[in-house]
């Protein structure tokens, strides 16, 4: 029988010729993590969760519920961008919240410098927005007449516009019209019709529209948040600071239609400016 002590000699020979060669190939420390790897990010959206059918995504596109990504809660972007389907541009009014949210993040209809400048009552981290997209989607929301079910709610009552109605300055005539009628800021949830009553005098339905107007509003209340054209038989208006963020706490709203004022409209969450006599 042969003599095995040479072969595991040279076997010996040949693990030590490796790691000395392995040792030559790595000279300096050896990390086995690479720094130089750059992980994508994913791509995530945020959006809307109002509707029970519909989303909108902060990039602009609608789509089902059902078909937005459930990873990264992004529409498809195969439908239009920046859609304002079901919308009166000239009103910048809509009939669906999320086309609503859609058409607002319009660079062309909605400047980020203007709403970055507007305040938010109850910030989270903030007194002023910090995006277009949280601006959208409170804004939408917030009309007053979307949660009244009467003969002044109008269909398209989720608006976005930023625009105040005048220019600020308080007109003479507006200021004549006035003459012998006690303004009064009502309580949450009143109607003029009541909070005239309880002083012993009456609403006067045709000074409504002299109320109604930013200068005359801004002149009684403090809209705090800023002044916006909306829908809803409460209005003129101001919303009251504890209602939800999503109505816009301290915003004051002014009716879109003059002929659509009415004494008798309220809201839990506005208190009403109402002319008396």
């Amino acid at each position: 029988m042969s003599d095995p002590r040479p072969l595991l000699r040279r076997i010996l020979r040949l693990a030590t010729a490796f790691a000395v060669a392995a040792c030559a190939c790595f000279s300096g420390p050896v990390s086995g993590i690479r720094k130089d790897i750059g992980f994508i990010e994913p791509i995530m959206c945020r959006s809307t969760v109002q509707g029970r059918h519909l989303i909108s995504d902060d990039n602009g596109y609608v789509c089902s519920a059902l078909s937005i990504n459930p990873w990264s809660y992004c529409c498809p972007t195969t439908g239009d961008r920046f859609s304002c389907q079901g919308c009166k541009l000239d009103l910048q009014c809509c009939n669906s919240y999320e086309y609503c949210v859609s058409c607002c993040l319009n660079p062309s209809k909605t400047k980020k410098e203007d709403v970055l400048k507007l305040k938010v009552a109850k910030p989270v981290t903030a007194g002023t927005y910090t995006n277009v997209f949280d601006f959208c989607m409170g804004r939408c929301r917030h009309s007053s007449a979307s949660v009244h079910e009467n003969a002044y709610a109008s269909d398209f009552h989720h608006c976005f516009s930023v625009q105040q109605n005048s220019s600020g300055s308080v007109e003479s005539s507006s200021v004549s019209k006035l003459l012998g009628i006690n303004v009064i800021v009502g309580r949450p949830g009143e109607s003029c019709s009541l909070v005239c009553k309880v002083r012993g005098q009456s609403c006067v339905p045709s000074r409504l529209s002299v109320l109604n107007k930013c200068e005359i509003l801004q002149k009684y209340m403090r809209c705090k948040s800023g002044c916006f054209r909306s829908l809803g038989p409460d209005q003129p208006a101001e919303v009251v600071d504890e209602a939800p963020t999503s109505l816009n706490p301290g915003a004051c709203l002014y009716m879109q239609m003059d002929e659509r004022l009415t004494c008798d409209g309220s809201h839990q969450h506005t208190r009403r400016l109402c002319p008396c006599a």
